[in-house]
């Protein structure tokens, strides 16, 4: 069985990482914030995987963003997924060699399904993380929604399902606009969506304030692995006390080094 994980999202806009509220977005700082406040050679002690999504709106530049990648990737040792605005192979190339170990997919895995194909032919179904973001019409009603940064479009669940199904796709990041950047908790109502035949594991996001959400959403045995895209609520030493708090009510995750050795580790910051 797959151990559990705690995966660190982060947004990219234009040569910015920024918080996200119901995809408004806002500015937080460039990469050397990222590096004076998240040192990723510690912080990997406490996550298993880091996520960087390119959620720029206009003009995107894209090599801009493989290079942001690189500069991240060069001083991290945790697996790395990447992605956003990914449509021809050309791009999935670019960020393998940036450093990047999987590749997200959003509007593409609905639009685009041989350019899926072509990866996973390519580099394997492991490097495909599909990304779906769900947002809730009515109190029963969900939707897909793609190209939301600039020409919003919604999908069917009914048109959608067979992306959950999918035998090209290694992982599925399910996000909640409505719950994301909220700091509410996730919504634990879209698992319900997944169709019962799904086999892929299964990444919660969207409305991580504090770390006993991150135990509401690994108690439920449909989920893999829990984001939070939140720079704020676990900076310092909350990934480390998230962590700990985890092992400590008996979640199954990876728990590579002895605790005193993490915490003297986190102490010498």
């Amino acid at each position: 069985m797959l151990k559990k994980r705690i995966i660190f999202t982060l947004l990219y806009n234009s040569g910015k990482f920024v918080l996200s509220r119901n995809f408004r977005l806002q500015n937080v700082g460039d990469i050397n914030w990222l590096h004076n406040n998240y040192n990723f050679s510690k912080v990997a002690f406490f996550i298993d995987e880091l996520i960087i999504i390119n959620v720029t709106r206009g003009h995107n530049d894209f090599d801009n963003f493989c290079t942001t990648v690189k500069k991240i990737t060069s001083k991290c040792f945790l697996p790395i997924a990447a992605g956003g605005w990914v449509s021809n192979l050309d791009q999935v190339k670019k960020l393998l060699r940036s450093g990047a170990d999987k590749v997200i997919i959003n509007s593409s895995l609905f639009y685009k399904q041989n350019f899926v194909k072509e990866i996973a032919t390519n580099f394997g179904q492991q490097c495909i993380v599909g990304s779906i973001d769900l947002k809730k019409c009515d109190s029963h009603k969900y939707v897909i929604v793609t190209n939301h940064t600039t020409f919003p479009k919604q999908i069917s669940l009914a048109n959608g399902i067979d992306v959950f199904k999918s035998k090209e796709i290694g992982e599925i990041y399910l996000n909640s606009i409505d719950q994301a950047g909220t700091g509410y908790g996730y919504d634990l109502n879209t698992l319900d969506l997944v169709p019962n035949e799904c086999q892929i594991p299964i990444i919660l996001a969207g409305g991580v304030g504090n770390s006993h959400h991150f135990k509401s959403g690994l108690k439920h045995n449909r989920v893999n692995a829990v984001a939070t895209a939140h720079l704020f609520n676990f900076i310092g030493d909350g990934l480390m006390k998230a962590r700990n708090l985890l092992l400590g009510h008996g979640y199954d995750l990876a728990n590579w080094v002895d605790r005193d050795i993490i915490q003297s580790v986190t102490e010498s910051k």
